[in-house]
């Protein structure tokens, strides 16, 4: 019984990192077309996946491990901090000042507001703070917030996810070799 369960949350953790590395391509598809080629993401080898439990920053950078996070999270009713923090590092390589003001009150809205879909958990201070910011937005007026969620999910999510069943798996088990499927 604890041998089926297992096999369950496993294939739950595959079907939704499947589902954000989908989605993941999707959003990159106009990049991919521009440079005439179609991205594909492959499991990390295990030796790859250990590098993730080195830095948190490790983890961001890679594809594959941020997808796993963002799967890490959702089933953890928490991904709107990485949702979060991605649009933050998103509104920071804006160029446009019209631009920039616009995605400001979305991420306000989306994330900041009381009441917002996706709200974070930051203090009052700081979500007044931004309320001003965005009044005239600039490059940072999400910089403290977007700290304070990274340390939250540094600090908190990070160390979960390590013990997670299904990072230890990645880092145990080695993909299968395409030369067995015949060349």
């Amino acid at each position: 019984d604890k041998g089926r369960m297992k096999r369950t949350i496993i294939k739950d953790w595959k079907t939704r990192l499947s589902y954000f590395l989908q989605n993941s391509s999707n959003s990159n598809k106009r990049k991919s077309k521009k440079a005439g080629k179609n991205r594909q993401y492959f499991r990390p080898s295990p030796e790859e996946a250990q590098l993730w439990s080195e830095a948190f920053d490790e983890l961001l950078a890679n594809k594959y491990g941020l997808a796993a996070f963002r799967a890490f999270l959702k089933s953890e009713f928490c991904e709107e901090n990485i949702e979060f923090w991605l649009a933050c590092e998103d509104f920071k390589k804006t160029k446009s000042p019209q631009k920039l003001t616009s995605k400001a009150k979305k991420i306000y809205n989306d994330f900041i507001e009381k009441e917002a879909p996706k709200e974070i958990n930051i203090d009052f201070q700081t979500k007044n703070m931004i309320a001003q910011n965005i009044q005239e937005a600039t490059h940072t007026c999400f910089s403290v917030a977007q700290k304070r969620v990274y340390s939250l999910m540094e600090n908190n999510s990070y160390p979960r996810f390590l013990e997670s069943e299904f990072y230890q798996e990645l880092c145990k088990k080695t993909p299968i070799s395409r030369a067995t499927h015949g060349t």
